[in-house]
Formats: structure tokens, C-alpha cells, sequence
């Protein structure tokens, strides 16, 4: 199971964040502005929120095993498609696809994990988001290097989703396969739009998305346009990534007391406001900056995707509560990387973008500071929509 949820999830993000350090080419190539050219994130980050409530009926009709693998076929399909599609509209058009695949992967790893890694929900959710991460940085590091050699950007993005078509077949190979499904979804749930606890989860996702996706897809623009090549701009993100590996790692060993992830999302919130206002002011240490940055990010993404394993009981409040956190976060996310360069269109620099972020960051802290023991050990119910659907198994 955790061999399967590590090489499954390193699919889920290599189409996203290796945009970033080829939009510039992207841009050129296709003749579009900052703002058209932000899309190309926008589109997926909003998918990844509108789709995420839809995958505990997917889960429900075919199982999640099923259902995990019929996401990282879409992404792979559609990633391969987009390479090759030639006009910009068509470009976005079939991005489209890609995030709806992206969406469904993320919203169902939660339930992989309550369906057979119960009694270990941080180790579990731990081994995907490190996939996630180091699928990231792999993406970011490698995006320029395989443009320059094999077909520019659109060489890239199809090395991305034959990769996605390996880690569907990875897993494939390695998720159990006890009657068909890793847990069954009973019923299709109500999202806990009266629950505080919930629109809190809400509040935290959105601020830490909107923070990763603004950065990814801007900051390699932003040192290119104080000099930097693409090559050094690029490695930003990498950088930024890599640190998200061992921090994961980390929290993962050490978070499992539900009365320590309160201080360790304070610390990541800091770090990752801290990292923003030093790549603004201090770009001379960019590097290390973004390292800081991307750490705290490292640490604060498990702990928000163990969070509707913590306030939830049931395979369906999990579901629900995931799936408004994600839907509602990602929706508000998806709106940054447009903004920002809709933004950097109207200023002629990326510093006004960038400082938004940091203001986005400040309130990730305010948001930390009220997700103690008590409000978490409170628990989201959820009654279900319609009458429980039937075990597939």
C-alpha cells in the first residue's frame, strides 16, 4: 500500500509545476500575455477544486483502487495530448482534462489512506504527499533541461505524461487488490458547509495554495526579470520543491500527536512567509530563500491533508470534509497565477504580485493559531445526501 500510494502520487503534479519554468517559452510560442499565459496553472488548480468533490462518487460507483487508477490514466492521456495539441486555445482546452485527473487523484488519496492505513493516517498521507512533492521538484528541475534538448516545451510536457502513464501502471502493479477496492465509499455525502472546523480547513488550504501555485508560476518570470537565466530562474522552483521532500519526511516522523501539528503548522507558516519577503528584498540569496520557503511548505502540506482523517470518523465525512477542503481551496487558489499576472500586466513588475503573496502567508499564521486540540478533537459529521449506495464489493 505504500509502495503503491508513493509511486502513484508522484504523477499527480509534474504537468503543473514543471509550467512554471517554461512559461516564458510557453509565452513566446504561443503569443499570449502574462495573463493568458497564467492559465495554464489557473485551469488545473481550479479543476483540482471544482472536480474534488466528485471523486467519493467515483469511488462509490468503482471503488477507490479503481478510481485512483482511471485519474492517473486522464492525466497521463490528456498531459500526452497537450504536447502535441498546436494552438493556444486548444493548449488550455485540453488542460482541462489534466486537472480534472489531478483533482480526482488528490481527493481520493485520503481515502486510500482511511481505507488501509487507518490506525497510521500521518504515515500514510506522509508517503503520498512526499510522491506529490518529489514528483514536483523532479518536474521543476528537469523542465528546462529536457526543452532545450528534445522539442522545447512541448517535449517537456510529453516526457511528463509518459511518466504519469508509468506511475499509473505502478499503481496498478502494487495497490491491493482485495475485492476490488482499497475502501468503499457508503454513501455520497453533504458538504459541511455549517461546520467552522471545515471553512477553517478551507481558509488554511486556499492561503498555502495560493502561495505555491503564485510562486511556481511566476517566480522564475520574476528573476528573469532581474537578469537571471532561464536555466538559474528555473532552479528556483526545484530548489523550492526539494526542500518540500525532507521536511515532508519529517513531520511525517514526528507529527503523529494530533497536540504537535498546531506548532508545526505555526513554524511553516512563518518559514513560508519569512521565505516570500526575503525573495523579495534579498534576491542576492534567492536560493537559500526559496529553500526556507519551499520547507515550510514541505511541512505544512502533510498535516493539512491529514486533517480530514483527523476531524472526521467515517470513509464519508472523510470524503466530505476533503472534498470541501480541497474544492473550496483549490477553487480560491486557481484565481492566483491569472491575478498575479494580470497584476505584473498592469505594473510592468512582479514585486506588487509577489508582495500579495506575503499578505496571503501573514493570515496563514492568524489561521494556524486557531486549529488547536480541542476545535480538531470536536470532529465533522456529515449526514449523506442520499441513501448509501451499495458496497461494490
Amino acid at each position: 500500500m505504500l509502495v503503491a500510494l508513493g509511486l502513484g502520487s508522484l504523477s499527480l503534479r509534474p504537468q503543473l509545476v514543471g509550467i512554471g519554468p517554461l512559461l516564458p517559452n510557453i509565452q513566446d510560442s504561443l503569443g499570449v500575455s502574462h495573463a493568458v499565459a497564467g492559465l495554464l496553472v489557473t485551469i488545473p488548480v481550479l479543476c483540482m477544486g471544482v472536480f474534488a468533490p466528485t471523486a467519493a462518487v467515483l469511488a462509490s460507483k468503482v471503488g477507490t483502487t479503481r478510481a485512483v487508477s482511471a485519474a492517473l490514466v486522464l492525466v497521463a492521456v490528456a498531459g500526452i495530448t497537450r504536447a502535441i495539441t498546436p494552438s493556444a486555445f486548444l493548449v488550455l482546452l485540453v488542460t482541462v482534462p489534466v486537472g480534472v485527473g489531478m483533482a480526482l487523484g488528490n481527493a481520493l488519496m485520503p481515502l486510500a489512506v482511511k481505507g488501509g492505513l487507518e490506525s497510521r493516517p500521518l504515515l500514510g498521507t506522509g508517503v503520498y504527499t512526499t510522491g506529490i512533492q518529489l514528483g514536483a521538484f523532479l518536474a521543476a528541475i528537469t523542465a528546462v533541461p529536457i526543452a532545450d534538448i528534445w522539442f522545447g516545451w512541448r517535449g517537456a510536457l510529453g516526457v511528463f505524461g509518459i511518466a504519469a502513464a508509468l506511475g499509473a501502471v505502478a499503481w496498478l502493479r502494487f495497490s491491493p487488490r482485495e475485492q476490488g477496492s482499497v475502501v468503499a465509499v457508503t454513501g455520497i455525502p453533504r458538504l459541511p458547509l455549517r461546520s467552522p472546523t471545515a471553512w477553517l480547513l478551507v481558509a488554511m488550504f486556499a492561503c498555502v495554495s495560493v502561495n505555491y501555485y503564485g510562486l511556481g508560476a511566476w517566480l522564475p518570470d520574476a528573476y528573469q526579470e532581474h537578469g537571471w537565466s532561464e536555466g538559474h530562474a528555473g532552479l528556483l522552483i526545484a530548489i523550492f520543491n526539494l526542500a518540500t521532500v525532507p521536511a515532508g519526511v519529517v513531520v511525517t516522523l514526528l507529527g503523529d500527536r494530533i497536540g504537535a501539528r498546531r506548532s508545526y503548522m505555526l513554524l511553516a507558516a512563518i518559514m513560508l512567509t519569512a521565505g516570500t519577503v526575503l525573495l523579495i528584498e534579498v534576491p542576492s540569496g534567492a536560493y537559500a530563500w526559496a529553500f526556507l520557503g519551499g520547507f515550510g511548505n514541505g511541512i505544512m502540506f502533510p498535516l493539512m491533508m491529514t486533517m480530514p482523517l483527523d476531524v472526521a470518523r467515517r470513509a464519508t465525512d472523510v470524503s466530505a470534509v476533503a472534498g470541501m477542503m480541497l474544492g473550496f481551496g483549490y477553487t480560491i487558489a486557481a484565481v492566483s497565477p491569472f491575478a498575479l499576472g494580470a497584476v505584473r500586466d498592469s505594473t510592468g513588475s512582479f514585486r506588487t504580485s509577489l508582495w500579495l503573496l506575503v499578505g496571503i502567508t501573514t493570515a496563514l499564521v492568524f489561521v494556524a493559531l486557531q486549529l488547536g486540540p480541542r476545535r480538531l478533537s470536536h470532529g465533522v459529521t456529515v449526514e449523506p445526501r442520499m441513501r448509501p449506495l451499495a458496497d461494490d464489493t
